[in-house]
């Protein structure tokens, strides 16, 4: 269904404080001459209008095409009673946890409250529930009997099959049983959320709308669904249905686990993927295949909406840290086609690049500078992977039939157009603008992807770099980089070499901002130490390391909870005693004294005790509890992180890069 009809409603009523916003109270809706919603979202987050924050850009997408929407920002979910505020709509209710999943937003890597939640007022940590789609959920039902609810969002999305939940440690079934929504949207949602409410304005009853490219539903037959679980040989059925191993199987078999990990993976090409069926018990989880990508036109639409790019006024006075991120930030394109094993964008986002186009960028920069406050810079121009803009198969019926997960692993595509001017020529236009003194990309470099273009690193380091770089080789390891799927580390110091040589080029003193992972499926400790050894050998020292999060849906959570590569089949070591992580990040922490002691506990672990001293050829010193004195002439900022030659503190950390 093509997104078009585009109708922005008339602002002439509504002349009140909140008249740019989405309605949020009774009182908005009068002011709007609104009796009844037809769509009330409920996310999560705190209501920042701005196309970055995702339930916030459906409920404009779908407000844009005539429907009334309401938009309710973390309710409290102690009682229905603020859910139901607007009253009942009269379509459906759509429920997301927000930008994150839930338990990923609350706790870190070592299953510990995280000390503030980005897309909340004030970063408060309460301000939102565990499971925040089920509870949301639970509470539409009874504040609307017998309303359909469709649930949506990264945390429905990555949790619509059985999968693995690293904070209980267990295998739960498909969110949306859970749940007890209607129907559940899988990936970015336009598509999908666009037919259903017209379908469902047009008088079809929500049990009809079994057939939505993009989202799932229950199936309740329970003697067919556990005929089919129990054929041998069921995984596709007619070529047409991939029906996964039940729930059950794959809480009572690791190997059924992978399998179904691996089954799921081949289906997320919109062009080629089949439906899904997945047995829980009495009932069957049907997918159907995934919505199809945007076009460029569609994109631009979605941009157009009229965003007020601002918080809400209730929230006057209090910072969300997230919206500091993105304020003055521009999105470019969504998907990525990297495929790494660690990230889920993929099965969210999807793998084909869907970019806007330059004209479209260009009035969203014009809006952004005739606002109040803006300073010039624009913080970001990119998305999931800067420079990915426009890049696509050199042929679409190539597209539509390739079954590969990763465009750039183990190489680059032969049929992948790398070609990286139309981002060139859409930096320098949006250089070229009034009011834009500053342009920088934020949101992490494909440096296998950019070597491929010396005249983009060159105007990267000239002009888009706001003295340091984001990248992420993430490993020196072979053998572990092959199980994130991402290149081999000779790749990242071509590509540091030429943003160094670009940078003296310029006259600029830059820096590169690397990126790393422990404690991934794949790394043992021994591997930790050897890239602990290969960064003092580089002299980088890096601030900022990741400590592997196995989230819900992607392949290397698999391999962390099965301990098999479902690509592969292979058996795969992975760290799963909390202290073992802790003395991985320890370890490349080599240069910090704080980390010193863990650091020494791991080498004496892996039996690398001749690590432990004080010559060019140690890691760490012997001393236990005492600092290493700080080299003659050496600043405190020297301490920090990596430059392209040498090393260099970083102040704060950029978006995380994919």
């Amino acid at each position: 269904m093509p997104l078009v009809s585009l109708r922005v409603p008339s602002k002439s009523q509504t002349r009140g404080p909140n008249a740019m916003f989405l309605p949020t109270t009774r009182a908005d809706m009068s002011e709007r001459g609104i009796e009844q919603l037809d769509i009330l979202i409920i996310t999560g987050d705190a209501y920042v209008d701005h196309p970055a924050f995702g339930p916030v850009l459906i409920a404009r997408f779908l407000e844009g095409r005539g429907f009334k929407v309401g938009l309710i920002a973390q309710p409290n979910w102690q009682s229905p009673a603020d859910i139901a505020r607007m009253g009942r709509p009269k379509l459906f209710v759509g429920v997301t946890a927000g930008n994150l999943d839930s338990m990923l937003n609350k706790l870190t890597a070592q299953k510990k409250m995280r000390s503030e939640d980005q897309y909340s007022p004030g970063g408060r940590t309460e301000a939102r529930p565990n499971r925040a789609s089920i509870v949301y959920s639970n509470l539409c039902r009874q504040a609307f009997p017998g309303l359909p609810i469709v649930l949506g969002g990264i945390e429905a999305s990555l949790r619509r099959i059985a999968h693995y939940d690293y904070w209980s440690d267990s295998v739960r079934r498909s969110i949306l049983l859970d749940a007890k929504a209607d129907l559940l949207v899988f990936g970015m949602g336009e598509r999908a959320a666009w037919e259903i409410a017209k379908r469902l304005a047009e008088g079809e009853p929500v049990a009809a709308l079994t057939d939505v490219r993009g989202t799932a539903h229950v199936k309740k037959n329970p003697d067919a669904w556990q005929a089919i679980a129990n054929e041998p040989s069921r995984f596709v059925r007619d070529g047409k249905t991939v029906v996964l191993p039940s729930y059950e199987e794959v809480c009572a078999d690791k190997q059924a686990f992978a399998t179904m990990s691996r089954l799921f993976q081949f289906e997320t090409n919109a062009h080629n993927g089949r439906s899904i069926l997945q047995v829980h018990g009495k009932e069957a989880v049907f997918f159907n295949p995934p919505a199809l990508p945007l076009v460029e036109s569609e994109m631009d639409d979605l941009y157009d909406l009229p965003f007020s790019r601002k918080p809400h006024p209730d929230y006057a006075g209090q910072r969300i840290p997230a919206y500091d991120t993105v304020k003055e930030s521009i999105v470019t394109m969504r998907g990525c086609f990297g495929g790494c094993t660690f990230c889920s964008i993929t099965e969210h986002e999807g793998r084909i690049i869907q970019s806007r186009s330059a004209n479209s960028v260009l009035r969203e920069v014009r809006q952004l500078s005739r606002m109040s406050g803006f300073s010039g810079t624009i913080s970001d121009v990119g998305g999931p992977t800067a420079n990915m803009y426009k890049m696509a198969c050199k042929d679409e019926r190539t597209e539509s039939a390739c079954r590969r997960l990763s465009c750039v692993h183990p190489g680059v595509c032969e049929n992948l157009k790398t070609d990286h001017q139309p981002l060139i020529d859409l930096l320098r236009q949006v250089r070229a603008e009034k009011g834009v003194k500053r342009v920088f990309i934020a949101s992490g470099i494909r440096y296998d992807l950019a070597e491929r273009s010396p005249e983009f690193i060159a105007e990267l380091a000239k002009h888009h770099t706001g003295g340091q770089v984001s990248v992420a080789p993430e490993h020196s390891n072979p053998d572990v980089l092959k199980k994130m799927k991402k290149p081999g580390i000779e790749v990242y110091e071509r590509f540091a070499q030429a943003f160094c040589q670009a940078s003296e080029a310029a006259g600029k003193d830059q820096y590169l901002v690397p990126y790393f992972i422990t404690g991934h499926p794949g790394s043992t400790l021994g591997d930790t130490i050897e890239l602990a050894l290969y960064l003092k050998r580089q002299n980088l020292r890096p601030r900022q390391i990741q400590d592997f999060i196995p989230t819900p849906m992607a392949i290397a959570t698999a391999m962390y909870y099965t301990g098999i590569d479902p690509l592969s089949n292979e058996a795969v070591y992975t760290a799963r005693d909390m202290r073992e992580k802790r003395m991985m990040k320890a370890l490349i922490f080599w240069w910090d004294p704080q980390h010193h002691a863990l650091a020494r506990e791991a080498l004496k672990k892996a039996g690398r005790s001749d690590l432990i001293g004080r010559g060019p050829s140690h890691l760490v010193p012997p001393d236990y509890g005492v600092a290493t004195p700080m080299a003659p002439g050496m600043r405190a900022r020297d301490a920090g992180s990596t430059r392209a030659a040498s090393n260099h503190a970083r102040p704060k950390a950029p978006a995380r890069p994919r």
